[in-house]
């Protein structure tokens, strides 16, 4: 069995895990108590799949394998008395006196460092409860305090007792224009050098990127962190999707690693997740793979502010959901393959990594978009890098579209192009020295002699030479002459 421990970290954290975990006993047919649903179409009765993320007690209810923390008690008050307080276990909701306060310094130092002895306690008795842990998935904010200075100190804590597990982490980074504090960015900063040191891999979130995919896509003129968070346990459960069902490609947690990480410490990877429609637009609309494919692209659907159009794809993967078929995902990665607005980088020619899971994408009844059987996407990729300014001739690699052979590997043609030599633009300060030379005017062009003036000067010149080398001649002679006679 490959279980995964779920860890969420402050107000962030928490309130997102609560909208996984609810997506979760949907998608499981778990009830809010932790019974199992003896009606449920999602489960059959030999199916174990939810024991990636649950455990079963003796008494036969299902308890997530996760940790909720947080170092002041409001946040967790709310999901000891919300609709799933009976689901989970209450001495994995730990909770503190008093908050950080928006600083790093006191969630890593001063009162993080109070509370993180019993969080690792906890951690610890989940994992000795696993047959073949797979990893950690952790939820913060790095502009936070709690989830900035405690998730680094814990993180730092689980490198030492599980350094070879995987860890990913799904950090929610301060946006350029909707922030709640001003010293989001210092802690962001700060938080930074853990998850270069101690993530395997972390995916980035925008809360501003957030706001606009649900005023855009799904038409909410003012969204709520619920609506966020529901967003983000779409992204989440898509994830997870093949550890804890069936299809025909699944994607382990190891291999967003292996594919998506090509030196260890770039590893903070944008996400896009499509479709995402209103229920009055989703009865209207017939999405296909190729479409699907196509608008999960697209900038307006990345949970980042990043335009991938200002630069190149370093790695890419495809996690399919639904009524999806191989030839499909071919055809719409070939049709991908020919845009000109989707480039990888020189160095990296790599394909795409795909993932089909037959499991389709469930909401809760109170989401703002329907449940449906439309097949879904979603898109983990490196951040592009930007465009260099002053460059030479770069050579790109593309690949032709795929052309599935009768063994079902696909035959790739790699082809190299030259891309046109940018024009070379100088810095303002050259400008200024090459303005400030003075410039010279042109000389006036010469007076043409008039014809009889030219031949004069020309027959003058004539007699001087040949009256110098009659010269020359003469003395020459002279010279020989006498030493001849001698």
């Amino acid at each position: 069995m490959r279980e995964c421990i779920s860890i969420h970290l402050g107000q962030a954290g928490i309130q997102t895990g609560n909208n996984c975990w609810e997506l979760y006993c949907l998608e499981h047919g778990i009830s809010p108590d932790g019974d199992m649903l003896g009606t449920s179409d999602a489960i059959t009765s030999t199916d174990d799949s939810f024991n990636t993320f649950f455990s079963e007690t003796s008494s036969g209810k299902h308890v997530p394998r996760a940790v909720f923390v947080d170092l002041e008690p409001t946040v967790c008050d709310e999901v000891r008395t919300g609709k799933y307080a009976k689901l989970y276990h209450p001495e994995q909701i730990i909770s503190g006196k008093e908050d950080a306060a928006n600083n790093y310094a006191r969630g890593h130092y001063t009162a993080g460092k109070e509370i993180v002895d019993r969080v690792l306690d906890r951690i610890r008795k989940l994992a000795d409860t696993c047959t073949g842990l797979q990893g950690f998935l952790v939820f913060h904010a790095t502009g936070g305090g709690t989830g900035s200075g405690l998730g680094s100190l814990l993180l730092e804590r689980l490198s030492v007792d599980y350094g070879r597990k995987s860890k990913l982490a799904f950090a929610i980074s301060p946006s350029p224009q909707v922030s709640t504090a001003v010293v989001e960015p210092y802690n962001s900063v700060l938080s930074t050098h853990a998850l270069l040191e101690h993530t395997d891999v972390t995916f980035c979130l925008d809360n501003e990127a957030l706001y606009d995919v649900c005023k855009r896509q799904l038409g909410i003129l003012k969204p709520t962190y619920t609506n966020l968070n529901r967003l983000i346990a779409q992204v989440i459960s898509s994830l997870t999707a093949s550890l804890r069902f069936d299809g025909a490609l699944n994607v382990d947690v190891t291999e967003f690693q292996t594919n998506l990480v090509p030196y260890p410490r770039i590893h903070f990877m944008l996400t896009s997740y499509a479709p995402v429609i209103s229920a009055e637009k989703a009865f209207h609309e017939s999405l296909s793979v190729a479409e699907i494919t196509s608008t999960v692209f697209e900038p307006t659907n990345m949970m980042t502010k990043c335009d991938p159009r200002h630069g190149k794809y370093m790695a890419c993967c495809l996690m399919y959901r639904g009524d999806v078929v191989p030839k499909d995902v071919n055809a719409a990665v070939g049709t991908i393959k020919t845009k000109r607005t989707i480039q990888f980088v020189d160095w990296c020619p790599t394909g795409f990594k795909c993932g089909i899971n037959y499991e389709p994408p469930r909401t809760s009844p109170e989401a703002t978009w329907p449940m449906s059987s439309v097949p879904s996407v979603w898109l983990p990729t490196l951040p592009p890098l930007p465009k260099p300014f002053p460059a030479s001739t770069t050579s790109s690699i593309s690949c032709t579209p795929s052309v599935p052979l009768s063994t079902g590997m696909l035959e790739k043609v790699w082809k190299k192009e030259n891309s046109p030599k940018p024009v070379r633009i100088l810095p303002p300060w050259r400008r200024i020295t090459k303005r400030s030379v003075p410039i010279l005017e042109p000389m006036p062009p010469k007076r043409r002699h008039t014809v009889a003036t030219n031949t004069k000067h020309t027959t003058a010149l004539f007699v001087v030479r040949l009256v110098r080398s009659l010269s020359v001649y003469v003395l020459l002679f002279g010279f020989y002459r006498s030493r001849i006679f001698r």
